[in-house]
């Protein structure tokens, strides 16, 4: 392989590969906090059941 094709794929993987990085990080950012919305939600509803079924009157 010539040096100038060396040259230019050094050059060229970077360029290539940051963007993709960006995007997959951005991509994974969003579905970590989907999971953490998620499990608010089930949290939530969680705590609400609980709260509901230890205010049954009995009479």
């Amino acid at each position: 392989m010539d040096w100038q094709i060396t040259v230019a794929l050094v050059i060229a993987v970077p360029v290539i590969l940051l963007p993709v990085a960006f995007v997959w990080y951005l991509n994974g950012a969003g579905m970590y906090r989907a999971f953490q919305a998620a499990m608010e939600r089930r949290r939530a509803a969680r705590e609400k059941t609980t709260e509901t079924a230890s205010k049954v009157e009995v009479r």
